[in-house]
């Protein structure tokens, strides 16, 4: 069973209709028991990190998430909360990677990053590198910092960390779910691993 867990702002539809052409074993839940029982998780977000923790500790999984040892994917704002902080209202996160989130600072290019981007800096041998030079679709505002989690960037008038991995923690700043053919490919590479 996949559980995504619904979050504040995020498009569960779009997910869960990209998940079902891989699986029809889905389930969008917030009961923990259920979530640590799942295969694979999905955390997907949009929005505000402190909408996004007020939401997760309402439902008491901000305890929960930290504790899950099944591969669990966070998608943009679910990728972020996965950090010790984020800048955005000041917000102390799930603290699963030691890092935190920072709004992108001023470069020659608007906020939000939105739109197509390519992949760069692909570590070898990573879960996704068979996405080296591919293009998804980002939207915005905030990136994690630099470390040994990131498994991948892309450009925007420097290079935002794009993938990470720690441990059996994944994430993409980008929507895979937004990303067409090559969004599907990369659920589909989550999903086995």
């Amino acid at each position: 069973m996949i559980a995504v867990i619904p979050t504040t702002g995020s498009n569960i539809f779009s997910i869960v209709n990209a998940l079902q052409k891989l699986s029809q074993d889905i389930v969008v839940t917030e009961d923990p028991e259920l979530i640590r029982k799942a295969s694979k998780v999905i955390l997907p977000g949009v929005g505000h990190a402190r909408s996004m923790m007020d939401k997760l500790q309402k439902a008491g999984l901000a305890e929960v998430i930290p504790t899950l040892t099944q591969p669990v994917l966070g998608i943009c704002l679910g990728m972020q909360i996965l950090f010790e902080h984020s800048e955005e209202g000041d917000t102390k996160t799930l603290g699963v990677i030691p890092g935190r989130v920072k709004r992108i600072p001023f470069t020659e290019y608007s906020l939000p990053h939105l739109g197509w981007n390519k992949l760069e800096d692909v570590e070898l041998g990573s879960w996704i590198a068979p996405f080296r030079d591919e293009h998804f679709y980002f939207v915005h505002s905030y990136m994690v910092e630099q470390g040994p989690w990131v498994k991948a960037s892309c450009d925007y008038g420097l290079l935002v960390p794009s993938v990470i991995q720690w441990q059996n923690f994944y994430g993409t700043q980008f929507h895979p779910e937004r990303s067409a053919r090559v969004g599907e490919k990369l659920l589909q590479r989550f999903l086995c691993l």
